[in-house]
This record gives C-alpha cells, structure tokens and sequence, in this order.
C-alpha cells in the first residue's frame, strides 16, 4: 500500500511537509490567544468569497494593532498554491496570524516579527445531509468576549458551547446575551418571518462580521428580498416559519429545530431554498 502524501502547509515564508513544520513554544498564539484566524471555502479548486476573506483579515488584524508580512494579494497566492499542491477539490484554508514568539510577557515587543501559518483540510460542503434535513441548535448563554468583530483565536467558549450541544444531541449553539440571539457559536443566526422578513443582526461589536452572510445579504437586496438587520429574540426565533444559519464551512443550511421544538414544520423551508440557490451560483460565478 503506498505511504500518504504529506500535506504541504506554509509557515513563514516556506511550504513544508507538515511533520516539518515547527512553532516555537513562546509563540503568543499559543502563550495568549494573541492571534486572528480566517477560513477560506474550496469549491471545485477555487477561493470562494476570497476577496471578503482578505478584508476581513485585514480588519481584524489592524483591530489587534498587528500588521501582516504580507500583502492580501501575496496571501490569496500563498492559499491557491497549497489547494494546488494538495490537489484540494473541496474543503477549506485555514489561515491564523499570531503576533509573534518571544518569552512571555504580557507588554509585548514592538518589533516582534509575526506567524503566519496556512494549510488546507479536506471537507464536503455542499452535498451535506443538513441541506435536505436541517440542524438542530441549543440556546446557550454568550460567555464570550465584549469583542466579537475581531476574529481572534481564543475560541474556548465556543469550544464549550459546541461541545455542551453535542453532548445533548444538537449541531450547533445559538448563543443569546439580554434575551437576544446573538449568533451561532461558528455560525451567523438568522431567522425568517410569517411574512418573509429576513432577520438578522447588524454588524457591531457583539457579533462577527460574517463574509459569507454579507455574500448572501447583498444577493437578497438584488432579489428584492426584505431583510432587517436588527438583534431578534429568543421568542421571535421560536416562533419563526424557518431559521437557517451561513459560515464559510458551511455556506447556508438550515435550522429545523430549535431547543428540541421544530421550528416552522420541521423542515427546510422555500426561503432557505431560494437563498442557497443563489449563493451556491454566485460562489461558482465569482470564485477564484
């Protein structure tokens, strides 16, 4: 039987088998959680969203007041060549920045010479069951940070939250702050009315600036689809005609039973269905 081909994964400036490829100990990754992440879709050998991906990185990094070693552009080169060398068809790259390695310390050196690791995982992502049965989510108190916009690497309450929902039979985690949802614990929430309103928060602090919900929003507003952009409550979501959620790993799937109630019939509805065709055309039309 033939030996596995390693992946190959970029570290710093190199790509590597990755059983060659070392962080130091004194990474603040790893001593802090001092580092942004993004996940970027593969659909057929090709970036989707990529250009949201970029900005989002961007953003998150200048957050921190961290600066990248390189340029989006060289970046998104760095992500084709490792779905290329990994001959990825469908899945996603990871990529996570992190400050950079000295000895701990919490007052950091101004000079320090960022991380930036990239490799790719092999994943379905668009003929899911979920698509034709739906998720189940849990309501869960939001125990993370006031600083949800930066897309940061401390992810433990998500961990936990995901891991609680597991073990009680559910997908996912719904997070909710003051009675409101605020989103998914890797995931944006949605919900949509009797009326066919889409609802779904506003981008702010409390919540991350989702590309693939900014994606599917602006397909919405072509389609001349009404969306409000507000936080909704646990009540509104329970009584919602349907419920569905997006992230890049995921693109949009629906939500067909919530706290251990169907939401609507139980089952994915026509909005769900006219949102994913959308955005499953539009992925392959503008991915890279």
């Amino acid at each position: 039987m033939p030996a596995k081909t390693a992946r190959i994964v970029y570290l710093n400036g190199a790509f590597l088998p990755e059983n060659e490829a070392h962080l130091s100990i004194f990474d603040r990754g790893f001593l802090f959680g001092d580092g942004i992440y993004e996940v970027t879709a593969v659909l057929d050998g090709k970036l989707i969203d990529s250009a949201l991906h970029m900005a989002r990185l961007e953003r998150s990094v200048g957050e921190i007041g961290g600066r990248l070693p390189l340029t989006t552009d060289e970046i998104v080169a760095i992500e084709k060549r490792l779905v290329a060398d990994n001959k990825l068809t469908e899945g996603v790259v990871y990529l996570q920045y992190t400050r950079g390695a000295e000895d701990r310390n919490f007052f950091y050196s101004d000079d320090l010479q960022p991380t930036l690791l990239l490799f790719t995982q092999v994943k379905t992502l668009e003929h899911v069951a979920a698509v034709d049965t739906g998720l189940k989510v849990k309501l869960m108190p939001d125990q993370r940070w006031a600083r949800r916009d930066i897309k940061s690497v401390g992810l433990l309450p998500q961990v936990l939250a995901k891991r609680d929902a597991k073990a009680a039979g559910f997908d996912e985690a719904w997070m909710v702050e003051d009675g409101l949802i605020t989103e998914g614990a890797s995931s944006t929430a949605y919900i949509v009315t009797h009326d066919d309103r889409i609802i779904t928060r506003g981008n702010g602090n409390a919540t991350l600036p989702g590309c693939t919900r900014l994606a599917v929003l602006e397909l919405a507003r072509e389609q001349g689809l009404t969306i409000e952009e507000r936080p909704f409550t646990v009540e509104e979501a329970k009584a919602a005609r349907e419920a569905c959620l997006t992230s890049a790993s995921n693109f949009i799937v629906p939500i067909t039973n919530m706290d251990g109630a169907p939401v609507g019939d139980g089952k994915p509805g026509p909005m769900f269905n006219r949102l994913r065709v959308l955005y499953m055309e539009n992925a392959r039309r503008t991915a890279i």
